[in-house]
């Protein structure tokens, strides 16, 4: 029983401390507070509608909330506010907006921001546990800033690509079309090579996909997640590459740089830290 109790107050202990951190920082707790209160909202809503589906994912965005601080803590650093805002924003965006109210079907290129915005941040966040390392007084080598921005960039494709990963596989095994569908009106295959010698043979002109013999109405051919997962990937690509550029010339200044210090998590204490 004892250990059920010590186990229960740490628990309310790690919760109360992530709430101080964010109360210190004036614009996160501002930002926190409104997204929380949404995402209760949503969570009420859902539950009221038997949507327990949703509920979940509610419940997810509000542990997600807590991430940044428990990250402080638990790595001794400090994450500026600006970096802090973006990741809540990105989980309230990627969670609530679009999986519960459908952003991802009804608003054009959402998807494709949040990715964008996920290269991005995940460069971040490599470039900052190699830059934290490099300036650690303990270690006995220093990394050049071009080895820092690309193991950032790898860093954040690497993230980049495992997403796509859970995408499919949630799509193969729970069939939750995570991977969407892309209406195109040509393509080319190998497959309909009559002679099997590996030329691909151009079909234009779609107008229509037959399934069982029923028209879908589509207007076109019905691309199954491909071209979705590598529109990810490229503008994941184009996320990692900006701040890959911005972190490269931030380490060649000597920590100058006045934007990149509003993505970079610092060690506390850290003299280099963003006001």
């Amino acid at each position: 029983m004892k250990k059920s109790n010590n186990s229960g107050a740490k628990k309310l202990g790690f919760f109360a401390s992530a709430r101080e951190q964010i109360k210190n920082k004036k614009s996160t707790f501002i930002v926190y507070t409104i997204l929380r209160v949404f995402v209760i909202a949503s969570l009420v809503m859902s539950v009221i509608r038997g949507e327990f589906e949703n509920v979940f994912v509610c419940a997810l965005a509000l542990l997600l909330f807590l991430a940044p601080p428990f990250l402080e803590k638990q790595l001794k650093i400090d994450l500026p506010s600006t970096f802090e805002i973006i990741i809540l924003l990105f989980i309230f965006s990627a969670e609530i907006l679009g999986e519960i109210h459908s952003f991802y079907v009804r608003i054009p290129h959402w998807d494709t921001m949040l990715h964008t915005m996920n290269g991005f941040l995940f460069a971040a966040v490599g470039f900052s546990l190699l830059d934290m390392i490099n300036r650690n007084p303990k270690m006995k080598f220093q990394l050049s800033p071009l080895y820092l921005a690309l193991v950032a960039f790898c860093f954040s494709m690497t993230i980049g690509v495992l997403w796509e990963f859970f995408e499919f596989s949630c799509d193969m095994f729970l069939e939750k079309d995570m991977q969407k569908d892309y209406i195109i009106s040509a393509f080319s295959s190998v497959k309909l090579d009559p002679t099997n010698s590996n030329i691909p043979i151009r079909v234009e002109g779609i107008t229509d996909v037959v399934v069982n013999g029923e028209s879908l109405g589509l207007g076109g051919y019905l691309d199954i997640g491909l071209i979705d997962t590598m529109k990810d990937l490229f503008v994941n690509f184009i996320g990692a590459v900006v701040f890959s550029i911005i972190g490269f010339f931030y380490v060649k200044s000597r920590g100058k740089g006045k934007f990149a210090k509003r993505f970079i998590p610092v060690i506390e204490g850290d003299e280099n830290a963003p006001e």
